[in-house]
């Protein structure tokens, strides 16, 4: 098997839980290179990493194929040009970059260079969303004419992160944070819209950057599609309710890939790795075709983030697809940007 060695440009939670882990047990994939500024923490688990202090020094050092930008989003567009001017395919954490100019930039250099920007949307292989998709390719829901996705917390106490928090800086807050998962899911299952309104502030307070957001997109033939969030939500909603001309869907955020990350479950290649469910997280309710109504609760299959770096080790071997492409995510980024714009203006913006 042709090997694909990785360079990881931070070793924080995201490197640690999201990144390294499927690097090192995908066959495909040798993580040879991580920056730690100044601590060791990969050693523990990675000894055959070499470790960088910059990326800066990884760039100039390492026998690298494919560098992972996993900084905060202020730094993204810094470092995968960097890595793109060395020679090097970027896959860039969500959200791409700060703004919309930031990422088609980034695009254009990448097909200057002949090489490729993926976008990590992980949550695109998360169990709900996947059951989302099927469900509605299964059709039984006739014309979608009205749907929500949300993304709540319960975290009323600020993180002291301010590379999140701080309201001044360009791509803090929950919109370009859980806000890039939601715009990039409604994309995917709605194509782009024409327009939009959006209410985006911080519970917390001014001193805060954004922690709620509400996004009502508008597609052609009626349908509306509003995208939600907010931090102090203690009991759980439905992720995705969906109401068609046949029937509604409902779905809970039921994906745990994340937490079991955390907690030190190992994402064995090949195999569906996550715990199974105990109950089933959804609701059908439609009508058949003898126009009877059948209600049923549904059980969602296992997502899997290790089939992100399947898609990627077949793109840079095989040439296949590549998944969330740069080129692809720019629409997202649009979105976030008019957002932003409809908030501060308080008008809709049609989008282009």
């Amino acid at each position: 098997m042709q090997l694909v060695k990785v360079g990881l440009c931070a070793f924080g939670m995201s490197g640690k839980v999201f990144h390294a882990p499927f690097l090192k047990e995908h066959p495909g994939f040798f993580m040879s290179a991580v920056v730690e500024r100044s601590k060791n923490d990969s050693k523990e688990k990675y000894p055959e990493t070499t470790i960088y202090r910059s990326v800066k020094e990884m760039l100039q050092n390492a026998d690298i194929e494919l560098v992972v930008v996993n900084t905060p989003v202020q730094t993204h567009f810094e470092y995968a040009k960097m890595a793109l001017e060395a020679g090097k395919n970027v896959i860039v954490e969500k959200p791409f970059t700060v703004d919309v100019i930031e990422a088609e930039e980034l695009v254009k250099l990448a097909e200057e260079k002949g090489l490729f920007v993926s976008v990590y949307q992980n949550r695109r292989f998360d169990r709900d969303f996947l059951q989302v998709q099927k469900i509605l390719n299964d059709g039984k829901l006739g014309t979608m004419k009205e749907v929500e996705i949300r993304f709540d917390r319960f975290r009323t106490e600020p993180s002291g992160k301010q590379h999140k928090e701080n309201p001044i800086e360009a791509g803090s807050g929950s919109l370009h944070d859980l806000g890039a998962h939601l715009v990039d899911q409604a994309v995917q299952l709605f194509g782009y819209p024409e327009k939009l309104f959006a209410d985006v502030f911080s519970m917390k307070g001014s001193e805060f950057a954004n922690d709620y957001f509400e996004i009502l997109l508008y597609y052609r033939d009626n349908l509306r599609v509003r995208l939600k969030s907010s931090v102090f939500s203690k009991e759980a909603h439905y992720a995705y309710i969906l109401h068609g001309s046949k029937g509604s869907f409902l779905q809970e955020r039921s994906d745990d890939q994340e937490n079991e990350l955390v907690a030190g479950i190992i994402p064995e290649y090949g195999e569906n790795w996550t715990l199974p469910l105990k109950d089933a997280d959804g609701i059908l309710n439609f009508l058949n075709a003898n126009s009877e109504t059948e209600r049923v609760l549904t059980s969602s299959e296992p997502g899997n983030y290790m089939n992100y770096y399947q898609a990627i080790y077949e793109h840079i071997v095989f040439g296949y697809p590549l998944p969330s492409p740069g080129k692809e995510v720019v629409q997202n980024m649009k979105i976030i940007d008019a957002a932003l714009e409809s908030a501060a203006e308080e008008k809709i913006i049609d989008l282009k």
